[in-house]
């Protein structure tokens, strides 16, 4: 997903009354109880910490006599004891910011952890913690300002605080012990020219002014608020988007950085520069760890797959979206941290992940009608609505896995087969020829092919559709194919582009191969630097792509919009694109990267042509087609253009140099579009993907576990018991398991119960199989996933101690969605002890079972689906069909007999009252094993995606069954067919 970062605009929130006459000066904060409140003004961490007129706290104290010892330091230490010394003490540091502060941020944003602490620790309680809290309490009253009152505030404002405290201790140290690590390790060159000694110090100098301008820039607009992850303590206003963050992506931990590298090439040292990487590697993990989890977490609306949404007609001009299909800004938000991030809201499809078009192409959003459910139609029947189109239906019609790059490969499909093929001749070639002449022409024809060859024949199919008319020429479709010339022509133009796209690759890295010497000596000249320069640029590659990709999708990817006409044409710029009109730009850099590694210039040479076929396929090919589609709507100026002309218009320079600025104004001008649209196409993200988990091979994996047993043998397992609820022993496939427990006073609170197969164990005392995700902690809200985060302080410690008083304790345990079984057969249910495998009691068996019909007809296989759908996607109304919400509003297994409705008709808005859709990819992954356990079919989540609806899947179902052997309506033994 691509993240952008917004700025928080103060907005007030249901203020006081008599604040209405100056509400516009007021900046109003919320906490998650929905306490409305005046947030006070703050001073950033330079001017508190270093301005002599500003009162100084404890805390402030010690973070300047840190600052002060690490100068002294490195004054008097010996220069090669001073750089292990630094370098030490930045990782800790370092560690303590992206680790340590990461680790608090995150309980804090799951659990509001930080402010439980305090309250179970009463340091703000002048009862309980009295001299604690005036402590506290004059260390904030000293800094801020006459508008703060410490006893005015909520307690999640004063935290953040203190906290920010603590962090002005982190990122203050942290900077000036990298500064000092890096002067300890500075040296002239001796091995290179004067002109290159200037263009070090040059260089350097400009990236750090450019990394203090980044920052200041940064913090302008999100203030201390953003500065200091606000967000995760209470809530300060709307999101809006400005200033620098219109620059880069995450321009705090991206370009923000770059000052970093400045002074590696002042100081002329490979440790300060690995050493750069590294910290920026690692604010990069905090980034993925902490920053996006804690967006999607607080901001992120959850997109259903496979919904039906009607599409909006492209022919209506002006009218708003549907209320359902928001626009790429409509309700997103972040945090205003170093790197604020977009929580951007696509549709997310099985197979067609994140699916968009271009930046400059339409976004495919909504839904086509359903394949239907068919059924017997009464007499007379009603007129029947038109079948409305949707978004998924479309790119399930268009896409169906098809191969990128190597993913969703199918050795069993011959286009995919011949792709393989190909490209083992290839790898073949590379390793008999030894000829670099003769791998340059190879790479230099799969160049010219993939982007002037195919750039041809797109923009014959654009100008007059070559391909289509060519299909339907020459080939003959049945009447009731609509547009198989269409299908066809594009299913042919994916296998030739993907395989092109993997061949201009694959020859690259042959010559590669054949020209790359491996350096004797590393150090010696610049070949340690080449090597970091490469990579580096190859990196760039895989993330602009990967970037890229999110935003494109496979129909971006494959140009859809050269052969589909049923989408809307919309023109939307999110992630990457927000920056960037043609961020293939960067997209290509690994090219010359790999010439820059291999010291070739045959590599160079086939870079710098593969850059002009894609300039010329943007010129001639992508661009007319987009004017075309577009007309004046195409964006002229992408967000990093407009932020460099707002800094250059604020620019005051004397008349000759606004002379020499306004001439590179017009250079400019006159060349941006060429160069924006250098790369638009990206390259498809490579993802693994995942198969379903066969039943030989889910039976093995039970056996993989390393059993964990307490060496404590005090606890009296008579004590603990585990039972059904109810006493029930027989559930329907996805229904709920309830288990109540318990257990003595002292028990664990890592205590856990598992489902398991009988026969699986052979022991009753200690476990010895793996539970494959069946299992909850007795205590569910103290676990995150497999691990145990303990008691989070919701009581405090007077009630902690009365309720550990307790002779006896228990509860219920809940299984559903996740850790139910779902297959059929016999369970039991195991409680164990402390997270470990003793079991303290056993309960069982139960049985998992379906309605398995005795015979196949459409009504029969429907009304199962209608009982076991629901069940699989959770019995969620915002996912379930219309046609089974009446039968599982009360919350109970229905009956197959008292399901009412055909599918067949259709809602108001054209919805067939079949369709369903699902929150992940595991949801369909159930319906698979309920189909298979049910009607002996086995289909892959995609398929079952594909259709969502209840009748298609039925009509998938009986034309399998029929194909395999059994036909419709006739008998199904049930025990024969599964």
């Amino acid at each position: 997903m691509a993240n952008n970062v917004r700025h928080r605009k103060p907005t007030p929130k249901s203020p006081p009354a008599d604040a209405a006459h100056n509400v516009d000066d007021v900046v109003w904060g919320k906490t998650p109880s929905g306490e409305v409140f005046r947030v006070p003004t703050t001073h950033d961490v330079l001017t508190a910490l270093f301005h002599p007129a500003y009162p100084k706290s404890h805390l402030d104290m010690v973070n300047l006599s840190l600052l002060a010892a690490q100068i002294v330091l490195f004054a008097v230490l010996p220069r090669q004891i001073a750089r292990i010394f630094f370098l030490c003490y930045f990782a800790f540091w370092r560690a303590a910011y992206d680790a340590g502060l990461g680790w608090v941020l995150t309980k804090q944003s799951k659990k509001r952890w930080m402010v439980k602490e305090i309250t179970r620790r009463g340091w703000l309680d002048a009862d309980r913690r009295p001299r604690v809290r005036q402590w506290i309490r004059d260390q904030l009253v000293g800094k801020m300002g006459k508008d703060y009152e410490f006893d005015e505030l909520p307690l999640e404002y004063n935290t953040w605080l203190l906290f920010r405290q603590a962090v002005d201790i982190v990122l203050v140290n942290d900077f000036l012990a990298y500064t000092l690590f890096a002067f300890t390790c500075f040296r002239v060159p001796t091995d290179l020219a004067f002109p290159i000694h200037v263009f070090r110090w040059v260089a350097g100098i400009i990236l750090i002014l450019f990394n203090f301008w980044v920052k200041k820039e940064a913090h302008d607009v999100v203030k201390d608020y953003g500065w200091y992850w606000g967000d995760v303590f209470f809530q300060r206003g709307n999101l809006i988007f400005d200033g620098v963050f219109e620059l880069a992506p995450h321009p705090m931990y991206s370009v923000g950085y770059v000052g970093y590298y400045g002074l590696s090439l002042i100081v002329g040292s490979y440790a300060v520069l690995f050493v750069s990487l590294a910290t920026h590697a690692s604010q990069f993990a905090f980034l993925i760890l902490f920053e996006n989890p804690h967006i999607e977490r607080m901001y992120g609306q959850k997109k259903a797959i496979a919904k039906r949404t009607p599409l909006q007609t492209a022919t209506k001009k002006n009218s708003a979206p549907p209320e359902d299909t928001p626009t790429v800004t409509e309700g997103e938000t972040a945090t205003e941290t170093e790197l604020e991030t977009e929580v951007e809201e696509t549709t997310t499809i099985i197979g067609y992940e994140n699916v968009k078009p271009k930046a400059l192409a339409h976004k495919p959003t909504l839904s086509m009608s359903s394949s239907g459910s068919s059924s017997k139609i009464p007499s007379p029947a009603p007129p029947r609505k038109k079948a409305t189109l949707s978004q998924h239906d479309l790119l399930t019609k268009y896409f169906r896995s098809d191969l990128l790059i190597f993913k969703n490969l199918d050795l069993l499909r011959a286009s995919d087969a011949l792709i393989v093929l190909v490209v083992l001749y290839s790898l073949m070639l590379t390793l008999l020829v030894r000829s670099a002449p003769f791998h340059f022409f190879h790479a230099l024809v799969w160049c010219l092919f993939h982007n002037v060859g195919l750039g041809l024949l797109l923009q014959a199919q654009s100008e007059s559709k070559y391909l289509v008319r060519h299909y339907m020429k020459h080939y003959h479709y049945p009447p009731t194919e609509e547009k198989g010339a269409v299908l066809e022509a594009f299913a042919s133009w994916k296998v030739l582009y993907n395989g092109s796209s993997l061949m201009t690759y694959v020859s690259l890295l042959g010559l590669v191969y054949r020209t790359y010497q491996v350096p004797t000596q590393w150090l010696v000249g610049d070949a340690l630097l080449r090597h970091v320069l490469g990579a580096l640029a190859v990196s760039l590659h895989v993330w602009a792509s990967m970037e890229s990709y999110e935003v494109l999708g496979v129909f971006g990817w494959f140009f859809g919009d050269f052969f589909m006409e049923e989408f809307p044409k919309n023109l939307e710029y999110s992630g990457i694109y927000r920056f960037l009109n043609n961020p293939e730009i960067m997209g290509g850099a690994a090219w010359f990267g790999l010439g820059i590694v291999s010291g070739s210039g045959l590599v160079v040479a086939v870079a710098v042509v593969r850059h002009l076929g894609y300039w010329w396929f943007l010129r001639n090919v992508e661009n007319p087609h987009m004017q075309k589609l577009y007309g004046d709507s195409l964006r002229k100026e992408a967000g990093f253009v407009k932020v460099i002309k707002n800094v250059t218009s604020k620019l005051e320079a004397p008349r000759v140099a606004r002379e020499v600025k306004g001439t590179f104004d017009k250079v400019y001008e006159e060349t941006a579009d060429v160069v924006e649209e250098f790369l638009r196409k990206s390259r498809p993200r490579i993802k693994g993907v995942v198969q379903d988990t066969k039943v030989l091979l889910q039976q093995s994996r039970e056996k993989l576990v390393i059993t964990r047993v307490s060496a404590n043998n005090s606890y009296d397992a008579s004590k603990y018991t585990a039972r059904v609820s109810g006493g029930k022993r027989r559930f329907y496939l996805g229904e709920p398991i309830t288990v109540k427990w318990e257990a003595p006073k002292n028990h664990s609170r890592r205590d856990w119960i598992g489902i398991y197969r009988v026969g699986a164990n052979k022991s009753d005392l200690v476990t010895r199989t793996s539970s494959m995700g069946m299992w909850e902690g007795v205590y569910g809200a103290e676990w995150e996933g497999d691990v145990h985060v303990g008691w989070d302080g919701d009581e405090d410690e007077t009630q902690h101690k009365e309720r550990r008083k307790e002779n006896k304790v228990g509860g219920t345990v809940v299984f559903k969605g996740n850790t139910l079984p779902w297959m059929c057969g016999t369970y039991e249910i195991r409680y164990h002890h402390d997270g470990k495998h003793n079991v303290m009691s056993l309960d069982g068996p139960i049985e998992i079972h379906v309605d398995q019909p005795t015979t196949l007809d459409f009504q029969t296989v429907r009304e199962g689906l209608k009982k076991v759908v629901p069940l699989c996607l959770d019995s969620d109304p915002a996912l379930i069909p219309v046609s089974c919400k009446p039968v599982v509003a009360n919350g109970s297994v229905p009956d197959a007999a008292s399901v009412e409705g055909n599918g067949e008709h259709h809602t108001e808005d054209g919805r067939d009252p079949d369709d369903f859709s699902f929150w992940s990819e595991k949801q369909a992954k159930r319906i698979c094993l309920a189909v298979k356990e049910m009607f002996g079919v086995e289909y892959a989540p995609e398929v079952v995606v594909a259709d969502a609806n209840l009748g298609a899947l039925a009509r998938r179902i009986l034309v399998s069954r029929e194909v395999l052997g059994t036909g419709l309506g006739e008998s199904v033994d049930p025990v024969q067919s599964l």
